[in-house]
């Protein structure tokens, strides 16, 4: 693939317009749809999550990482059958490649699920989360940021069900009944190779949206189109969001989730970013949606090295076990 062509850019939507007049926000939905039809991806501005709440995850994302070493380490995913808690810089692979970056991973806060010959895999995934004993407003900014997240997820899978000619309310019994969500706090440090490292290297991600905020200022997300990659730098006060595998599953490929990438800095920089993965309870299956005749479906993405499963749990323990190859080892060795 060639670099990014300057003039092309991703398409930049106001959530807010779906709260104007009838005529306004069915604009809207006809600009999410062709946005994710297109490109798979977007700014979303109009949101509404407070800027104070904003600003305070990322003073908490900033504070998480500057804990000693001993204490980010004292929450190893490795001590996880839930591949949740921190990772330290090279621990986490896409497509068998290291990715440069550190994190900490944080999903619903539950039990873990008693196992028996009928429970599925992938209800492994279920479990607390870990979190670092000396910074304990992390927990309490992480619960609110997941809540308002899901809010506005919640209202764009509702945009994109009437855009796409079902009923508004086709998706949410899926998330209904215990929704499972991600949230990633991410760092990429900066490296002093003449050539910029891999942070995350080319993937589709296997959920169903994905919300992510980047530190202002911090570029490095790539966007494929084309057979190109187009930059995908922060834009002030917005999410970009890109569609998941399961919502290409729902609408037969008309939606593709979109291959993406994020080149790390270099030396004397680092980048914090937050994804936040919105997906349904683990043993939901997605409604597969009947679209108007007007909107061709030319059917899902076929990758024998990638298989997209209908069922959430599925695709999301597939994701898990290649990237956390470690985690796997020592608590999954039956599934590897």
């Amino acid at each position: 693939m060639t670099g990014s062509p300057a003039s092309v850019t991703l398409p930049v939507l106001d959530l807010s317009r779906l709260d104007g007049d009838a005529a306004d926000a069915a604009a809207f939905r006809v600009e999410l749809r062709e946005a994710t039809h297109n490109y798979g991806f977007f700014y979303l501005t109009g949101h509404g999550v407070p800027a104070e709440l904003i600003e305070r995850v990322m003073r908490t994302a900033r504070n998480f990482f500057a804990l000693p070493e001993d204490a980010k380490m004292a929450i190893e995913n490795l001590q996880s059958p839930h591949f949740r808690g921190y990772t330290r810089v090279g621990g986490e692979l896409t497509k068998g490649v290291i990715d440069w970056r550190e994190q900490i991973d944080i999903g619903p806060e539950r039990p873990a699920v008693a196992e028996s010959v009928e429970t599925p895999d992938y209800m492994r995934l279920e479990g607390p989360n870990q979190w670092p004993a000396t910074l304990p407003e992390l927990r309490d900014v992480m619960t609110q940021w997941r809540e308002e997240l899901g809010a506005v997820a919640l209202r764009l899978m509702q945009a994109w069900a009437i855009s796409l000619g079902a009923d508004e309310h086709v998706f949410d019994a899926a998330f209904a009944d215990k929704p499972f969500t991600l949230i990633k706090i991410v760092r990429y440090p900066g490296k002093s190779d003449p050539t910029p490292r891999q942070g995350v290297g080319a993937h589709k991600d296997s959920g169903v949206l994905t919300l992510l905020f980047v530190e202002p200022g911090k570029e490095g997300l790539q966007v494929e189109k084309d057979g190109d990659w187009i930059d995908a730098p922060p834009l002030d006060g917005a999410f970009v969001v890109n569609i998941g595998e399961l919502l290409e599953v729902a609408t037969d490929g008309y939606l593709k989730a979109t291959v993406h990438r994020v080149i790390s800095p270099l030396i004397g920089q680092d980048r914090i970013s937050i994804p936040f993965f919105f997906g349904p309870a683990l043993d939901a299956t997605i409604p597969l949606l009947e679209l108007p005749d007007s909107l061709h479906a030319p059917g899902i993405t076929v990758d024998p090295e990638n298989p997209i499963f209908t069922t959430y749990g599925e695709n999301a323990l597939k994701s898990r076990l290649r990237a956390h190859p470690d985690v796997a080892a020592i608590h999954h060795a039956d599934l590897v």
